[in-house]
Order: C-alpha cells, then structure tokens, then sequence
C-alpha cells in the first residue's frame, strides 16, 4: 500500500472518531436556517427536549448518538445498515482516489444544477456511508441525509453533523418535514429497493420546493439479471441475519473474486463468469481501482445485490410516465448508469396549488 493511501485513510478515519461527538443540536444552528424537523405522523414542528424531539400531539423520537430517530429498530433495509457500516469508507471518491461518485452525480445532476448547488437546501435520501454526502457537501449545499437503516452513523462517522450537514434515521414515505421545503431532493441507488417505486416518487416529489429539482435513478430490465445466479441466491441470503448475510457474501467474495480478476482482460470470459457467479467485480468498468480497492467495491456491491429484500425494474418511458403523472417538468430521463437516470422539475405554481387543496 502507498503512503499516500495510509495517510488518506488514516484522515479520514480521525474524522469519523471526531463525528462520535456530533449532535443534532449542533447542526441546528441558526444560520443555516434549516427546514424544521416535523412529526411524521402529524407534520407539526416538533419540541427539542435534548434527549429527544416531541410533537404536540404527544409523539416522541429519541436523539441517539446525536441522530434524530423516526423510524423502529427493524426494518427491510437492515442489511444495507450492516453493509455501510462494515465498508463505510469504500466507495468514497477521498479514499479511491478516484471520481467515479462525482462523475456519476454531476451527470445525473446536469450542468446547470451541478455548477449552482452552493447555499441550495439538498435533501438527500437513502445517504447511506455518504459516498454522495461528500461531493454534495463538496459543493457548497447544506445537505440532510436521511436513510431508513443505521448507516446514519456510518454517514455521521464519515460527515459529522455541522453548520452545513444534517441527518436523521427515517423513512422516505414519512419523512419528517412539512411538504415543498428543499431546494433539491436527491435519490440515487435508492428507488429500486423500496417496496413501491411510484409511491417511493410520489413522496419524494412532494418535498421538492417549487421551481426545485428531484433527482432519482431506477434499475431498468435487463436479460442479464434474470440469467445470473444471484437471482436464485438472493430469495435464501436476503433472509439470513445482518451478520450472517455479510459473513456468507463475504466468503463468496473471497472464493471467486480471484477467478474474475483471471479473466479481467477478455470480456467474453467475464460474461461467461459472471453468468455463473453471483460476485460483482469492476476489472473492466473501473480499471484504474487498485486491487484492495477493487476486492472492496466487490465485497459491497455483491453483498447489496444478494441480500437486498426488494429488487425492482422499470422502462425509461415507466419512469417518464410517474415523474409526469406527478405533474413534473423539465424532465431529462434516458438511460445510463445502472438503468434509468432521471430529474425533473417542481413547476413554479405548484406551491400554489398545493396551498389551494389544502384550503390556504
């Protein structure tokens, strides 16, 4: 290993130590003049009581480890938690030393938006360890990353709660906050895992302000996902334990990852190899990762293929169709990445409407 490379990680892991003292109340400060922390179930502001958040109504929500919690302590995405923990530095451009997050988020972004994130309110779904956390924060937005699972605390480790960051453990369908108050709602690798992607867009859509942008991208159907031998695993390691799940997908890893790195230079071997074997590897997506980087985005990318509970697919022109049905505009959907990419926009009356229908 280079010197370098100690020296990054040794960074990187003293600023996660440092987050552990991080706390929501930190990240309240006055200036960044946040979008306030709502009850879920009512939408009404709730009370800070140091230990935790209360609504008028009589709900409460604990702060542990400075982290605001709205949601229980079990949940479908619970292997994403083990996951984020466990390689919480893996897929970020600072350790890789390679932009391949910021690459995948400035084209998802586009230009425009991409050169003007400074002071925008970004809400960011689905955070977990923070690997768009950072070329978000990079950029000047004030971000709130939430996520369903406690990678929040991969993601506070990494990103301390501070003037310009913020997270909370919570649930995409009931996030806590009043409706139209970011600037821009993020969504990557999110989508697809969710139990319905439309209702996972509607909600999404709803906390955009108007005029503001939604980002989101979405598995699309390819022949390959249903000829791979993951698609008979997954139904098995999908209902081990957290531990358990790491544990196996770990040892596949290690078992096979070396006959991918064999045939890295012939493509039509790789194909064949991977129809076989359920271990996701970058050899030829990302030749410039070093082997102990490439054997890492393996053990991650594998274990999230195998274990994940839901695993949805849609066309481009099903994805165009919501974001429509949502009265979205200035929608650029195409495919790309790991399916479909797709932003749009909340129309500039849409408050109003909104307003109206409430009876304002």
């Amino acid at each position: 290993m280079k010197v370098a490379d100690r020296n990054l990680r040794a960074t990187i892991q003293d600023r996660g130590n440092i987050a552990l003292g991080a706390s929501v109340h930190d990240a309240l400060l006055p200036q960044a003049k946040w979008p306030i922390f709502c009850c879920p179930e009512h939408c009404k502001p709730l009370i800070d009581r140091d230990a935790f958040l209360e609504c008028p109504e009589g709900e409460h929500f604990p702060l542990s480890q400075g982290i605001p919690r709205f949601v229980g302590t079990k949940s479908y995405a619970d292997a994403f938690g083990a996951q984020w923990k466990r390689y919480r530095l893996t897929q970020l451009d600072s350790f890789s030393g390679v932009p391949i997050t910021e690459g995948r988020m400035r084209r998802c972004l586009g230009e425009e938006l991409w050169a003007n994130l400074e002071g925008k309110h970004v809400l960011e779904c689905g955070c977990g360890a923070g690997r768009f956390t950072e070329i978000l924060l990079r950029r000047g937005a004030l971000v709130t990353s939430i996520d369903l699972s406690d990678a929040v605390e991969a993601n506070q480790q990494n990103f301390p709660q501070s003037g310009t960051h913020r997270i909370a453990q919570a649930d995409i369908l009931q996030l806590p906050f009043a409706p139209r108050q970011f600037d821009v709602v993020f969504c990557l690798g999110v989508v697809q895992h969710t139990p319905k992607p439309e209702r996972t867009m509607a909600a999404l859509s709803g906390h955009v302000k108007a005029g503001g942008s939604l980002i989101i991208d979405h598995y699309a159907y390819r022949f390959s996902e249903f000829t791979k031998s993951a698609a008979v695993l997954r139904p098995f390691l999908k209902r081990l334990s957290p531990a358990a799940g790491l544990q196996c997908t770990e040892e596949i890893v290690r078992l096979l990852l070396p006959f991918h790195k064999r045939v890295r230079h012939s493509r039509r071997a790789q194909m064949f190899l991977s129809r076989i074997s359920p271990v996701l590897c970058y050899y030829q997506a990302y030749p410039e990762l070093n082997d102990e980087t490439q054997h890492q985005w393996a053990l991650v990318d594998t274990h999230d293929s195998l274990t994940c509970w839901y695993r949805r697919f849609r066309t481009r022109s099903q994805i165009e169709r919501t974001l429509r049905s949502l009265g979205l505009t200035q929608i650029v959907c195409r495919y790309g990445g790991n399916g479909v990419e797709a932003r749009a926009s909340v129309p500039s009356h849409q408050a109003l409407q909104d307003g109206a229908k409430a009876g304002l």
